[in-house]
């Protein structure tokens, strides 16, 4: 796919992935890092309103789930470090396991496992294979409990307990076992469902078990909060309109609950009806109008649909409220500035983002914006003027600097930075990537095939690499069965990737299979409308003969993008 994209992702996401640009760069992939799903915006979300509420905990879980979604390492350190400050520890080892695992070269996440996995704790080596003494250490408890009069809290406190053990399958099998004893206890019956929940419900029998235990928990508890919510959650795995359908039924009933709500809201986000999500969100600030966190679930969701007038007085009311923290609603302030072409403007509000993380990424920001107004020289004295402390952050540097110059149509010299950057930082993936997306645009796929190679060996599961040099093999040269293996690969790693649908579309064109070219590419238009999808997408109606249907894809994307060069291009070549 011809793109190299910074995604105009959630706040949450611009700490974990570095900076953005909205208009995407010609090159063959996108950049390494996920677009944003509709399900990955929703663990965002989660993640950044938790951060809100102050449940770290939760926003831990959160990052770490979108991680694995994303199978991004910058997210996955983010979710170390905060269940670190939460003083999670099982969380904490769960996420730098990650962490490692998607970037092994990275020293700071063993140190982690190395410093936590020794202790003890919920989730530790104590728990490892749950050995007959750990399972009647618990039914003991449990006992106690319910002699007690406390079952029902035992049973929601348990899978908290076991949280942090890999083996969901294991935690599964031993919650049920000890519900097994309790089947008149509601809380049992949830807790089963939610171990089996937690699994991934990767298989029809674990789904079954789940739905079973999560309707024997409501016929128990009609009405149930939790419980609904947790179905919602469990048929939304299987099918986001039928936990839509469920919850409507649910509110015809209750109406008033804010919690289904909301969960309703998360589900139209993955269904992306934002403008749904939006009007269910403006129902419950307009009850609850001190609940600034509706409000700013509106505004990401007006960035969303980029509706940035709408965003930006959303956000302006949260800036005068008080709400957020580090610059938070000034960062996005500052980037609907930049969206909407208000540069000077975007850099004032960029300046104004207080020290810190968020801080940093706005400084590499204003350099990017500078470039935008052809101040090539400013912004690069700019960027060597800036306190580069860290090595990832003397990365970042460099990567800016390129992006400038990429912008600014100078390749040649973007070639240069990176090269010597690389040079300084042998093997570090996002300079690897990069130098090779600038390589293709100096002509030098030598080079651009060595560096991509290079990453997947040091990466062999980056579908973006993958994606990237299997871009480049099918645009670039004749080894077109090559590329397409490649891309297959990316495929099955990110199955919903509009960037990878696109690659899978202009491989099959290219080898002539038109109609297996159109689904696909009217898939990643599905998944994410873009002037290159649609300039790939028109190409192949315009061979089936289907011209008038192709003008049709070109001017849609024309009214909102009137200078992207690859649409423009394809367009002139095959109209003139």
């Amino acid at each position: 796919m011809a793109h190299l994209r910074f995604p105009f992702l959630l706040l949450a996401a611009v700490l974990a992935l570095g900076p953005m640009t909205a208009a995407a760069q010609s090159g063959p992939a996108p950049e390494q890092g996920s677009a944003l799903t509709a399900e990955l915006m929703y663990r965002l979300l989660v993640g950044d309103v938790a951060l809100q509420r102050g449940d770290v905990a939760l926003a831990a879980r959160a990052y770490l789930e979108a991680a694995r979604d994303a199978k991004d390492a910058r997210i996955a350190r983010r979710a170390t470090e905060i269940a670190l400050a939460a003083r999670q520890r099982a969380l904490a080892v769960e996420a730098a396991r990650l962490w490692s695992e998607l970037e092994p070269t990275a020293e700071r996440p063993k140190q982690v496992i190395a410093g936590l996995s020794g202790g003890a704790g919920a989730g530790g080596a104590e728990l490892k294979g749950f050995g007959s003494d750990l399972q009647t250490e618990l039914e003991r408890a449990l006992a106690e409990a319910a002699a007690g009069s406390n079952i029902g809290e035992a049973f929601m406190q348990l899978n908290r307990a076991l949280a942090g053990e890999p083996d969901k399958a294991a935690v599964f099998r031993l919650v049920r076992s000890l519900a097994e004893p309790y089947p008149k206890v509601p809380e049992a019956r949830f807790a089963v469902a939610l171990a089996a929940y937690s699994t991934g419900l990767g298989d029809s029998a674990t789904t079954a078990a789940a739905l079973e235990a999560v309707h024997s928990a409501l016929a128990l508890k009609p009405g149930w909060e939790p419980a609904v919510l947790l179905e919602a959650e469990i048929l939304a795995r299987q099918s986001p309109e039928r936990a839509a359908d469920y919850l409507v039924e649910f509110l015809k009933a209750e109406p008033e609950s804010k919690a289904a709500l909301t969960s309703l809201a998360q589900v139209r986000v993955r269904q992306k009806r934002f403008a749904d999500a939006i009007a269910i969100l403006k129902g419950l600030a307009d009850r609850d109008p001190g609940n600034q966190e509706y409000t700013l679930g509106m505004a990401m969701l007006a960035i969303q649909m980029k509706d940035w007038t709408t965003a930006e007085a959303l956000f302006e009311a949260l800036r005068r409220a008080g709400y957020g923290d580090e610059g938070q609603v000034e960062f996005y302030l500052a980037q609907i500035a930049e969206e909407t072409g208000r540069y000077e403007l975007a850099i004032e509000r960029f300046r104004a983002v207080p020290d810190g993380e968020r801080g940093w990424i706005a400084k590499l920001r204003v350099a990017t914006i500078m470039g935008k107004l052809k101040r090539v020289d400013e912004a690069r004295r700019y960027l060597a003027d800036l306190p580069a402390v860290t090595v990832e952050q003397r990365v970042q540097v460099r990567q800016a600097e390129a992006q400038v110059l990429r912008d600014a149509g100078e390749n040649t010299q973007a070639f240069a930075v990176l090269t010597a950057a690389l040079d300084a930082q042998p093997d570090e993936p996002d300079l690897l990537y990069d130098l090779a997306m600038v390589a293709e645009k100096v002509g030098r796929l030598d080079v651009a095939e060595a560096k991509l190679a290079r990453l997947i060996e040091l990466k062999p599961d980056n579908a973006q690499a993958l994606n990237a040099l299997g871009y480049t093999l099918v645009d670039r040269t004749p080894r077109l069965q090559e590329g397409l293996a490649l891309i297959e690969r990316a495929l099955a790693l990110a199955p919903d990737d509009p960037f990878i649908l696109d690659s899978m579309g202009w491989a099959q064109f290219r080898l002539g299979k038109l109609d297996e070219a159109e689904k696909s590419l009217r898939r990643a238009m599905e998944e994410r409308p873009d002037p290159e999808i649609a300039a790939h997408l028109g190409e192949v109606l315009w061979a089936k003969g289907e011209r008038a249907r192709a003008q049709e894809v070109w001017q849609s994307q024309l009214k909102s993008v009137p200078d992207n060069p690859v649409l423009l291009e394809t367009v002139q070549r095959l109209t003139r």
